[in-house]
């Protein structure tokens, strides 16, 4: 047993204590008075209002800050289809998240069903319980087809992490890094190497953000998606190119951005020379990226490194994304999540990058400074303005995408009850 194995099992059971989460009642019962109104006979009084005008559960329980963490378990980190139960640790990971970072509470469910269909029946069939449900872990290509069927028969944000919240983070740190190096989104030549569901949202988003369709080259397992390719899903059709380009090395011959979601080590040193001047690198693959933060920074001077890990500069990670974007989803109730909603949250994280770092960062990082550069695309997870700059930004987007149920009027005390809300975690 390694280091980081003693030390990750014993967290999750030190103290006598299996697992990171629990249930905490919000209410006194203490007394025969309690106990009378928090179950029979007053429990009855909100049953009865609620079956007059469903908008009264938001009132009466839970349900606007109550999010579902889903997960069949078939496709779990870097570990492959380990099973529902297996995804359990990590559900509940991103139940200790959603709390930490924007105190949304989180039930996590682990569906023993790998049918489509059938996991969209039961998952679809949860919609009163939640605000919101968040998608963690199911793999491709059935991913696209159970969020885009959920989101249709929901009227509930519905948000596939894997595929949209790395996404946001990218995009941001994408935004950033051209503007650093001077180079416009639409002159960006991208290769995009892995092409499940975080590889093609990014894609996507990077589309949506400037980048031209044509300039990018996307990979999978068996190499350059180009068209007259047979075997390929939907999903990658689209993006099938006009070339003669067939393996990686070719593709990153002359390219701008390489973005890794893939496996560990195929970007070699010889690959990244290749690439054009001040080059944007994201390599993604967990715990091990497509190429070393030593060898792309001892190989190119010129290289803007990002990866998914803490221990080095630039860390694309999906605790960004998704507390606040469901923070901000849930105080407007918003009915879906929109492509509007994506976009501001990736812009804002953006923006927040280019402030000057406040002494709450930098005590979380041990005294380290950060300023907006090569080294500093995106903010730190424990920046306490990210929840103030990307959930506002996303409760705007709804309301002017007309999905808000409940429209914000008054942004600065909006963001006054964001902060009162979080002062408790700082």
């Amino acid at each position: 047993m390694d280091d980081l194995e003693k030390r990750a099992l014993e967290y999750h059971s030190k103290d006598g204590i299996a697992g990171k989460v629990s249930v905490v009642p919000t209410k006194p019962c203490k007394t025969a008075e309690d106990l009378a109104l928090a179950y029979t006979p007053g429990v009855a009084k909100p049953v009865l209002k609620i079956a007059e005008n469903e908008e009264a559960a938001y009132s009466y329980t839970s349900k606007g800050n109550l999010v579902a963490v889903i997960s069949n378990g078939t496709a779990i980190l870097g570990l492959g289809n380990r099973g529902a139960l297996a995804s359990k640790p990590v559900m509940e990971g991103k139940g200790v998240l959603f709390k930490r970072f924007a105190d949304i509470d989180v039930f996590d469910i682990e569906i023993d069903e790998k049918n489509p269909e059938k996991l969209v029946d039961i998952i679809a069939s949860l919609e009163p319980t939640f605000g919101g449900i968040n998608l963690e872990d199911i793999k491709g290509p059935e991913c696209f087809y159970i969020e885009r069927e959920l989101i249709k028969r929901c009227s509930i944000p519905v948000f596939h992490d894997d595929q949209h919240g790395t996404a946001i983070i990218a995009t941001a740190g994408l935004m950033n890094a051209a503007e650093i190096i001077g180079k416009n989104l639409c002159d960006l030549r991208v290769v995009v190497n892995g092409a499940g569901a975080a590889g093609i949202s990014c894609a996507r988003m990077f589309i949506a953000s400037g980048v031209k369709k044509e300039n990018i080259l996307m990979l999978d397992s068996k190499g350059v998606i180009y068209k007259g390719r047979e075997g390929l899903s939907e999903e990658k059709s689209w993006f099938a190119a006009e070339t003669d380009k067939r393996t990686l090395s070719e593709a990153v011959d002359g390219a701008d951005v390489f973005m890794g979601l893939s496996v560990a080590g195929c970007l070699s040193g010889e690959m990244l020379k290749t690439m054009n001047h001040d080059p944007i690198v994201f390599a993604m693959a967990n715990p091990d990226p497509e190429i070393t933060y030593e060898e792309a920074t001892a190989t190119r001077s010129d290289v803007i490194m990002a990866t998914g890990r803490s221990d080095y500069p630039n860390q694309i990670n999906n605790v960004l994304g998704f507390p606040f974007i469901f923070r901000g989803a849930l105080d407007v109730r918003a009915k879906s999540i929109t492509e509007n909603m994506k976009m501001a949250a990736a812009k804002a994280l953006a923006a927040l990058a280019k402030e000057p770092v406040s002494e709450e960062v930098k005590k979380a990082y041990n005294g380290q400074d950060f300023s907006f550069g090569r080294d500093y695309i995106v903010p730190k997870p424990f920046d306490p303005r990210v929840i103030e700059y990307e959930a506002v930004a996303v409760a705007k987007a709804a309301c002017e995408d007309g999905v808000a149920a409940k429209p914000i009027t008054d942004w600065n005390g909006y963001r006054a009850q964001l902060r009162e809300r979080m002062s408790k975690y700082w």
